[in-house]
């Protein structure tokens, strides 16, 4: 069986016939549990049990079930990031998978219930299959069951200042439909803003001058932090514009007080951390932006601003 799939939203929907849920930052996991044994498969069928055995301990109450969930960790600011997770999704051997799993313990979100003691209730509405799950006793498996909401507006407004992924909503009448993409489940996930200095520029592959990305950082005590690598939103008009105004930036060293990852730093040329640019992402609390795009440069801000900020 192959997950449900939620629709990019144009709009937070409201009203009687629509519940909302908090969006994860996590892996998507369809959970069975059958003779004491709980399989954990990937949105595209793959069994990943072996990588998450601290999610394994079926709940006592239940004897034979399939549910829908997330598998997520929260980073040092205690929010859900996929990077936590990041190091631990391929990782197979059991001697690394029980050290990772003590230093970065998982938690499943369970938010559908798809079978129940041979029962199959995917043609039931979510409403019956809700309530159906928040009756399941599994908070000694390390499973939790996420509140649900009646006013999206709101939730959509809390996450955003929360710093989360952002939120789903799904209509009370709606089948489980499996491995399908439909709009009686919608999803919205935040863009979050924010200027950073630019620390190096990359070139196009198979290209030495041809500007594609920009490395960016935040100004700190400590000095310019590493922030992450932009090159999504930067077409050949952005590309000549910045081109023109880094032109007289070069540096033999890195600008960054950190050091910044291998892949990152091969072929960059570094620049006086003086150029401010906007950038968007999803996210907040990360070390790194998380799909990041250029938005502009901010010639109304210097570093120091960003600091005084």
């Amino acid at each position: 069986m192959r997950p449900m799939l939620a629709t990019p939203g144009d709009r937070v929907p409201s009203g009687e016939s629509w519940r909302h849920e908090v969006k994860w930052d996590g892996v998507r996991a369809l959970v069975s549990v059958r003779d004491g044994a709980v399989r954990l498969h990937s949105r595209n069928g793959n069994d990943v049990s072996e990588a998450w055995p601290e999610l394994r301990t079926p709940p006592a109450a239940v004897s034979e079930a399939v549910l829908d969930g997330e598998i997520i960790a929260l980073n040092d600011h205690g929010i859900p990031d996929f990077r936590t997770l990041a190091e631990r999704i391929h990782v197979r051997r059991q001697s690394t998978v029980a050290r990772l799993a003590a230093r970065v313990p998982a938690t499943l979100m369970v938010f559908d219930l798809l079978d129940l003691d041979g029962t199959d209730l995917t043609a039931r509405p979510w409403s019956e299959r809700r309530a159906r799950l928040e009756e399941l006793d599994l908070e000694p498996s390390g499973w939790q069951v996420p509140p649900t909401y009646d006013d999206g507006a709101m939730l959509h407004e809390a996450t955003r200042a929360q710093g989360l992924e952002g939120i789903v909503s799904k209509r009370t009448d709606a089948r489980y439909r499996p491995g399908e993409r439909t709009r009686h489940w919608l999803k919205f996930a935040h863009r979050h803003r924010g200027s950073y200095v630019v620390g190096g520029w990359r070139p196009q592959t198979g290209t030495r001058a041809r500007l594609a990305a920009l490395l960016v950082g935040e100004p700190t005590a400590e000095g310019l932090a590493y922030r992450g690598r932009v090159g999504s939103g930067i077409g050949p008009a952005q590309a000549r514009q910045l081109t023109d105004l880094v032109g007289e930036l070069s540096r033999e060293e890195s600008p960054f007080s950190d050091e910044v990852p291998r892949v990152d730093a091969d072929g960059t040329h570094w620049l006086a951390p003086v150029l401010v640019v906007d950038v968007d992402s999803h996210g907040t609390g990360h070390d790194r932006l998380r799909q990041p795009s250029f938005r502009g440069v901010r010639d109304d801000l210097a570093p120091e601003d960003l600091l005084d900020g």
